[in-house]
């Protein structure tokens, strides 16, 4: 078998398959009528009432590890 011949049907059966991809994401997208959201990265946004209860909670913790009775 010619090494070549063989190379070149592959780059042909490859681009046939690309076009296939192509033409079905196309279809997905315009029939599903829905966005995938993307996700998001990082950490999320505290509020000010949650950030209230963590620094409580941090001054307590850590005023139990110096041995302190202050909370």
């Amino acid at each position: 078998m010619d090494l070549q011949k063989a190379i070149n049907e592959l780059y042909e059966e490859k681009e046939r398959i690309d076009g296939v991809i192509a033409s079905l994401e196309q279809y997905l997208h315009r029939n599903s009528g829905t966005v995938i959201p993307k996700r998001r990265r990082g950490r999320k946004s505290m509020g000010p009432e949650e950030r209230q209860e963590v620094s409580a909670r941090m001054r307590s913790y850590w005023a139990s590890r110096r041995g302190d009775s202050e909370s």
